[in-house]
């Protein structure tokens, strides 16, 4: 029989302390030959990043000994930090950004010169005996440059500028036969996901590249992708109909007369703006694969994010999402006829092909993140490593329900809904669950419906959890993507409150007992609701923003320019900068907030949560702070996630005033 208990009161088996021991990050998925690489965050080990190996004969083992951490820093949000050829390894060691080299069964040995420069996005080139990559230097004064280098294996003192010019490079890769080079580049304003450009040159003998070609591109078109079949034809994925779709060109894209591209280079302006408005360009030879409304890609938020793999001359496999869950198929490329293939999941990503071998990152509601291998011959499904091997009953699983809710201008928004469970415990009937609405970070990203063992500790504990893919977010087209245009601390901050008091108004929750909660982005949005909504009783802040002026001029490269779309121009529209920015309106705060701040964080610099909490303090509001010393832009140790959760779960039962079914740390509250 269950126990009569008030929501919140629930005693779960699902604590911080299981959350964070036996539980790793999985990353950036390799094939190389018969062995399949990875990387491993591990909070056990104050959040190193770890490459692990798998062997043929299911060996797992640690490549990088400690204290390697391998991670890289450019764009700060880094990704694709190794790349692997014969058993050799090249990576990004955290601590001095210099790229290591490692063969199997010996140690790391520096390959970069100790100068302030960071690499991503590696390839081997075998041919000529170099690593091609990113590079961002920061040895100069001013904004760092970004540029796309070789760097010779033999002497990694040899590195050579492939192409300069632009402010941003991504997804350097080789043609099958090494004789060109594709990449894409993007200027200031534009985000990768705004508008991008794909080029193509081909390698000179002395290993530069030659006459530079524009494919497919512009300030409108995000390209993401691109990857080479073994017949040399070029697939790339790309926006132009709304959906982030795959296209394919083949090995001769077409030229002007006496063999100049159809689109020249831009010219930019001193800031890097283009000057230039966008060419028209012949788009004879360019072809969709699979024409779907449905999302082949994803916000290049990092480097090396992969949506589909080239098989052979004839076939690729593919991830795509519709409505916020993700399939896996293949495409026949003849008859460009799309297979949907039958899996357990509902979020795939990191998709690697090695023949008919296909490895990739998947999660579902009741399945944490794990690293997959699918033979596509035999349909046979292994999982290789899991996030966690802990095994928890599904009684104490919530389900999440994809919802679709009313919001500003007639328009609909979503979000996935975990109502609480936990079968030991039912509540009074009279009562209702209190909420917490979960706001994204990004903002241009989104949420899905994979298990999240976070997630799982409110709702096993008698909370209800709305996860908002508010507009803006990507996976639900080009058109809901751009609804943040201008209008970022607005139309995200009305999808938040409009899902609450739908949530309410169905009587599904306590509409008297919401609260908001968010990271980076998120924290904003959750800051934004809690100041110029009233909707939310309380709220928790990870690292949020909180001075938009501040964070428009003590920022990184990546996002120097990301609030001129989600804003204005600054500081021509500095007004809306502070129209928009809580910590001018403080007054207009009526509720408990909790901050917790890395105080290493280079995206959102600690002044931001210390100047709201300041202000709080001398309104006399409930506040508290919590704030990790090594900590940068999300929390990657195991005391701190610990500490994290249990502080916010705290600081809710003192302001909603439910008991604590069980001990946790107490979080030190102002003005309580």
């Amino acid at each position: 029989m269950n126990t009569i208990s008030p929501y919140g009161s629930w005693k779960s088996p699902i604590t911080s302390d299981l959350i964070v021991s036996g539980t790793v990050g999985l990353g950036q998925v390799a094939i190389d030959g018969d062995d399949i690489y990875w990387v491993e965050g591990r909070p056990s080990e104050a959040g190193r990043s770890v490459i692990v190996r798998r062997t043929p004969d299911g060996t797992i083992s640690d490549v990088t000994p400690p204290p390697f951490n391998v991670r890289t820093r450019v764009h700060e949000y880094g990704g694709a930090s190794f790349a692997v050829a014969r058993g050799v390894v090249y990576f990004s060691h955290f601590a001095d950004q210099r790229i290591y080299c490692q063969a199997l069964d010996s140690h790391p040995e520096p390959l970069t010169p100790a100068v302030n420069c960071r690499y991503a996005d590696g390839i081997v080139d075998r041919e000529r005996n170099r690593l091609i990559c990113v590079r961002e230097d920061h040895t100069e004064e001013g904004e760092s440059v970004n540029t796309i280098v070789s760097i010779n294996l033999a002497d990694g003192e040899d590195i050579r500028i492939l192409t300069e010019g632009n402010d941003f490079y991504a997804s350097p890769r080789l043609s099958p036969d090494g004789s060109r080079l594709c990449w894409i580049s993007w200027n200031h304003p534009n985000m990768p996901w705004d508008g991008t450009e794909l080029w193509v040159a081909a390698i000179n003998a002395d290993g530069s590249l030659g006459e530079k070609q524009l494919v497919s591109g512009g300030l409108e078109e995000s390209i993401f992708q691109p990857e080479w079949s073994p017949d040399g034809v070029l697939y790339f994925v790309s926006d132009k109909s709304n959906w982030w779709n795959i296209y394919r060109t083949p090995l001769n894209p077409q030229r002007g007369e006496a063999g100049t591209p159809l689109n020249p280079p831009l010219a930019r302006g001193e800031a890097g703006t283009p000057l230039n408005p966008p060419l028209v360009r012949g788009e004879a030879g360019i072809e969709p694969l699979c024409e779907m409304a449905a999302e082949f890609g994803v916000p290049q938020w990092v480097f090396g994010m992969s949506t589909y793999a080239v098989v052979s001359e004839s076939k690729i496999v593919c991830t795509y999402n519709q409505q916020g869950k993700w399939y896996l198929a293949t495409v026949n490329l003849v008859t460009k006829q799309l297979t949907e293939i039958e899996t357990p999941y509902t979020d795939i990503s990191s998709v690697k092909a090695g023949g008919e071998r296909v490895v990739f990152l998947a999660s579902s509601p009741t399945e944490s993140s794990a690293i997959v291998e699918l033979n596509l011959a035999t349909s046979q499904l292994d999982v290789l490593r899991r996030s966690t091997n802990l095994t928890i009953d599904r009684g104490y699983l919530s389900i999440p329900t994809a919802i679709a809710f009313p919001t500003e201008h007639g328009l609909t928004a979503f979000g996935f809904f975990y109502p609480p469970q936990n079968q030991d415990f039912t509540a009074p009937a009279t009562e209702k669950p209190p909420l917490v609405v979960k706001s994204h970070g990004g903002p241009t990203a989104a949420t899905s419906s994979s298990m999240s063992l976070k997630i799982q500790y409110w709702t096993s504990r008698g909370f209800a959890v709305l996860d908002v893919n508010y507009g803006g977010s990507t996976g639900y087209g080009r058109e809901y993507r751009k609804r943040l245009q201008d209008s970022w601390g607005i139309v995200d901050v009305d999808d938040c409150a409009n899902g609450a008091k739908y949530l309410a108004d169905s009587g599904l929750v306590d509409g008297n007992r919401m609260a908001i909660a968010g990271g980076s982005a998120g924290g904003y949005t959750t800051l934004c609701a809690l100041t110029f909504r009233d909707v939310f009783k309380a709220g928790a802040s990870y690292y949020g923003v909180s001075d938009l002026e501040a964070l428009a001029t003590d920022t990184h490269k990546f996002e120097s320019r990301y609030l001129d779309g989600l804003i204005g121009a600054y500081p021509e529209r500095k007004d809306l900068y502070i129209a928009r920015s809580p910590i001018h309106f403080t007054e207009r705060l009526s509720c408990p907030v909790i901050f917790f701040q890395g105080l290493e964080d280079r995206v959102v610099p600690p002044n931001q949560a210390e100047m709201m909490v300041e202000a709080l303090k001398a309104k006399g509001l409930p506040v508290a702070y919590v704030a990790y010393e090594g900590e940068q832009h999300g929390f990657r140790r195991a005391e701190n996630i610990k500490r994290t959760l249990d502080g916010e779960f705290y600081f809710y039962s003192r302001v909603f005033e439910f008991e604590l079914a069980e001990l946790v740390e107490e979080v030190p509250i102002a003005n309580l």
